[in-house]
């Protein structure tokens, strides 16, 4: 299978959840085993070889696809939260959404300095989330080794937000 017949796989949903936006819905990706498997796979080819000691998902749908790539790389999992759903000591970054901000939260101690991280969702939009999480690895003294997506969104240009970043994704639009 091939990233083409993976994109054949996701379900457009327009003006969903507004007017005028394009909704790319994996679900329909997800619920079929060859296209999940091969999803992982290519999203984990570019890493295979690394040294990886953290794998970061994050919310929510980043954990559908760090967790069995953590697992495949021997490496640990750690999920970035949105503000108030981690239970012990965190820290925490606010970053900008085209309508208003939001918080990411993960446990201070989560990441130990120096450990190889590899940042992971489901889709690159306008880089925003993505940059907020780097900023929590790296005040935790990770190296953030890698950003790993399904899907890219190419048009809004989150690439451009991430310049210098090692990013990697299996579909483009």
């Amino acid at each position: 299978m091939s990233a083409e017949s993976l994109r054949e796989k996701i379900r457009e949903i327009p003006d969903f959840p507004k007017p005028g936006i394009l909704f790319y819905d994996i679900t329909t990706l997800l619920k079929d085993p060859a296209a999940y498997k091969e999803a992982i796979d290519l999203m984990l080819e570019p890493y295979k070889d690394e040294h990886i000691d953290i794998v970061v998902g994050m919310e929510s749908r980043g954990f559908i696809f760090s967790s069995p790539m953590a697992y495949q790389l021997d490496a640990g999992l750690v999920p970035v939260r949105k503000l108030g759903k981690l239970p012990a000591e965190t820290i925490t970054v606010e970053y900008a959404l085209e309508y208003g901000s939001n918080t990411l939260e993960i446990h201070r101690d989560a990441v130990q300095p120096g450990q190889k991280v590899l940042i992971v969702d489901d889709l690159l939009a306008t880089g925003g989330t993505v940059k907020g999480t780097i900023e929590l690895i790296e005040r935790l003294k990770g190296e953030v080794v890698g950003l790993g997506f399904l899907v890219e969104l190419g048009f809004l240009k989150g690439r451009d937000r991430l310049e210098g970043r090692r990013v990697t994704s299996v579909i483009q639009y």
